[in-house]
C-alpha cells in the first residue's frame, strides 16, 4: 500500500517567525482556543467584539484542525487565527485554488570573515520540515529529527546594532578588525528577507511536493513549514522562506500567480470521475472478465492504511488475497486518475516477480483493487521491523527477483515510479515481487516525464527537480533499495524526508557501507549517479547480480 507524502500534524519548531513558534499556554485544545478568544477581546478586534456568533466560529475552527494546530499558534500574533479561518473559507470555492497569503516578516543576517568565507548556507534550510510521511515508520523521523548539517550560521540583525568592531578569523586563523562602516556596508550586503507564505486548498496526497515544488520554482528556499489538515479535507500550509531579493511582496504575488497559472488544473478535483474512470480503463477484452462484484469479496484484517486508501487482506471464492480499498469520503478526480491508471497498467503485466492482479472494482462508490496476497510482507517490514541482516547470497537473490521484475516492466514501456522497499513483497517461499503501481505510468511517447511522484527518499534528483525523466528514475530508486539491503537501514534516517530530497538535488548520498562486497559497492554508485544516463538499465543490473551470485555460489557452495 502507497503511504506516500500523508499530510500529518506540525512539530514545535526551536524558533518561528510568524504565524506560529509564539507556544501556546500548554494545555489542550480548549485551553489554547480560550486564550485566543480572550487575547482577540483583549485587543478589541472589531470581528470578535462585532459578532455575537464569533466564538462559536472560533470553535468550530479550531475543532476541524488537529491538536498541534492550537500547540503551535503564536498568542502574540492571535489574528493570524482569523486570517487562517478566512483562507479555509476561501478554499471551499474550486475556482479560487489554491488560496494563498504572502507577507515579509523580517530581515536576517548572515556574518563572515569578509574573505568569501560567510556562513551563509547554499542549501534550503529545511531544518523544520513538518508533516510528511512516506512509508509506515517515517512519522516520528520527520517530527523528530534535523540534519543540523544544514543549518547556517543566522543571526538576527537588531543583535549586530551595538557592535561597533568586528573580530573574526579568517580561514587561515588570522585575526582581522573592519571599522564600523565597513561593518555596516557588510550587513547590507548579507541582510536576507524573510517571507511567510500560506496556502490552503483542497487536501491531497503529494500536496506538499506540490506546494514546495512551487515555492522552488520561483527561487524560494523553505526555512519553515508547519502543515495542518482539517476533518473536511482540506489543507492549511505555512511556510516560512527566504530567496526573494526584497521586502516587498508585490512582486513576489505576481510570480506566485504566474506560477500557479503554469500547474493549471492539478489543484482540485472534478465531477467527472466515473467518465473519467470508464474511458481511462476501457479495454480491448471484455470488463467481464477482470470486473469483481464488490459484494462476493470477504474483508479481513487491515494491512496497511495510506492517506487515501487501505490495504486488507480478504478472501475471493476461497482464495486469500489483497484488497487495496479507496476511501469514498477521499475519493475526487485525481485519485480516481490514478486508480484507473493502475487498473490498466495491471491488467497488462504478468510475471513471476510482480504481484498477479486477480481483477478489481470499478462502481463508484466501491473502488477496490484485488491481487495476490502477499504473506511474506514487505521488504521494508522484513529489513526494518524484523531487523534482519541479510547474507550476501540472500540478499543478491532479492536484488535479482527486483531487477528481473523491474527489466520486464520497462520492456513493457512501464515507469513504476514509487520504486522502495515498502513496495516490495514477499511470498512464502521469499520470492520478491514489485507491487503498488498507483502512480506508475506507460511511458509517454515523448519518452519522458516531469511529474515530481514517488517517495522522497527513494526519488532520483532530476524527479526531484522536475526535469524530464525517463526510467532511469527507477534505477536511481533501485540503487537506494540495494543499499537498503546491504545496510539493513533506513536511508538518510537523521533527516526528514524533504531534508533528504534537498541534499539528494545538490549530490547527496547514502554513506557507503564497509567492509561490503566491493563489486556491490560499485553496482550501488554507477545506479545513483546524478546524470540518468550513466545509470546502468535492469537488463545490465541483473546480469552483474547473477554472475555475482554465480561467484559467491561457487566461493561457498552451501551458501553461507
Amino acid at each position: 500500500m502507497d503511504l506516500v507524502e500523508e499530510v500529518g500534524e506540525s512539530s514545535s519548531p526551536p524558533r518561528s517567525y510568524g504565524s506560529f513558534g509564539g507556544g501556546g499556554s500548554g494545555g489542550g485544545h480548549d485551553v489554547i482556543r480560550n486564550d485566543v478568544y480572550n487575547r482577540l477581546m483583549e485587543n478589541g478586534n472589531e470581528e470578535a467584539i462585532g459578532n455575537p456568533d464569533f466564538r462559536e466560529l472560533l470553535e468550530a475552527h479550531f475543532n476541524r484542525l488537529p491538536q498541534s494546530y492550537g500547540l503551535d499558534v503564536n498568542l502574540d500574533r492571535v489574528e493570524d487565527v482569523l486570517l487562517h479561518q478566512k483562507l479555509l473559507a476561501r478554499a471551499k470555492d474550486p475556482n479560487n485554488q489554491p488560496v494563498f497569503h504572502i507577507r515579509f516578516l523580517e530581515n536576517i543576517c548572515t556574518m563572515g570573515d569578509g574573505d568569501g568565507d560567510e556562513q551563509v548556507s547554499s542549501v534550503p534550510h529545511a531544518s523544520i520540515l513538518c508533516g510528511t510521511v512516506d512509508d509506515e515508520d517515517d512519522q516520528a523521523q520527520s517530527l523528530n529529527h534535523r540534519n543540523r548539517n544544514f543549518l547556517g550560521d543566522f543571526e538576527t540583525c537588531s543583535k549586530l546594532e551595538d557592535l561597533n568592531l568586528d573580530v573574526r578569523q579568517n580561514s587561515n586563523g588570522i585575526s582581522r578588525e573592519y571599522p564600523a562602516e565597513d561593518l555596516t556596508r557588510r550587513k547590507e550586503a548579507l541582510r536576507t528577507p524573510i517571507h511567510e507564505v500560506i496556502f490552503s486548498t483542497v487536501d491531497k496526497p503529494k500536496l506538499l511536493s506540490q506546494l514546495s515544488a512551487l515555492l522552488s520554482d520561483i527561487g524560494l528556499n523553505i526555512r519553515e513549514a508547519h502543515v495542518f489538515s482539517t476533518t473536511d479535507g482540506y489543507s492549511l500550509d505555512v511556510f516560512v522562506v527566504d530567496g526573494w531579493p526584497d521586502e516587498g511582496t508585490g512582486s513576489l504575488y505576481e510570480a506566485m500567480i504566474k506560477a500557479i497559472a503554469r500547474s493549471e488544473g492539478s489543484w482540485s478535483g472534478s465531477s467527472h470521475s466515473q467518465t473519467m474512470i470508464e474511458k481511462t480503463i476501457a479495454s480491448k477484452t471484455k470488463c467481464e472478465d477482470w470486473e469483481i462484484d464488490w459484494r462476493l469479496l470477504k474483508i479481513g484484517e487491515k494491512i496497511a492504511a495510506g492517506s487515501c486508501g487501505d490495504l486488507y487482506h480478504g478472501v475471493y471464492y476461497g482464495q486469500n488475497v489483497a484488497i487495496k480499498v479507496l476511501r469514498s469520503d477521499h475519493l475526487n478526480n485525481s485519485l480516481e486518475t490514478e486508480f484507473a491508471q493502475e487498473v490498466a497498467i495491471l491488467r497488462q503485466v504478468q510475471h513471476e516477480n510482480v504481484v498477479r492482479f486477480i481483477g478489481a472494482c470499478t462502481k463508484l462508490p466501491h473502488l477496490c483493487i484485488v491481487t495476490e496476497y502477499m504473506s511474506g510482507g514487505s521488504l521494508y517490514e522484513y529489513l526494518h521491523k524484523n531487523h534482519h541482516a541479510l547474507k550476501l547470497p540472500q540478499l543478491l537473490k532479492f536484488a535479482i527477483d527486483v531487477c528481473k521484475g523491474m527489466e520486464y516492466l520497462h520492456q513493457k514501456d512501464v515507469i513504476h515510479r514509487d520504486l522502495k522497499t515498502a513496495n516490495l513483497l514477499m511470498d512464502t517461499c521469499h520470492v520478491v515481487k514489485v507491487a503498488d503501481f498507483g502512480v506508475a505510468r506507460f511511458q509517454n511517447n515523448g519518452g519522458v516525464m516531469t511529474a515530481e511522484t514517488g517517495t522522497y527518499r527513494w526519488m532520483a534528483p532530476e524527479v526531484i527537480n522536475h526535469q524530464p525523466y525517463d526510467q532511469k528514475a527507477d534505477v536511481f530508486s533501485f540503487a537506494i533499495v540495494l543499499w537498503e539491503l546491504v545496510t539493513a537501514k533506513v536511508p538518510y534516517d537523521t533527516m526528514t524526508p524533504l531534508q533528504a530530497a534537498l541534499g539528494v538535488r545538490q549530490g547527496l548520498r547514502p554513506e557507503l557501507p564497509k567492509h561490503k562486497h566491493p563489486k556491490l559497492l560499485n553496482l550501488m554508485q554507477r545506479c545513483w549517479e546524478t546524470l540518468p544516463a550513466k545509470r546502468p538499465s535492469f537488463t545490465e543490473i541483473r546480469i552483474e547480480l547473477e554472475e555475482l551470485l554465480h561467484e559467491v555460489q561457487e566461493a561457498a557452495p552451501n551458501g553461507c
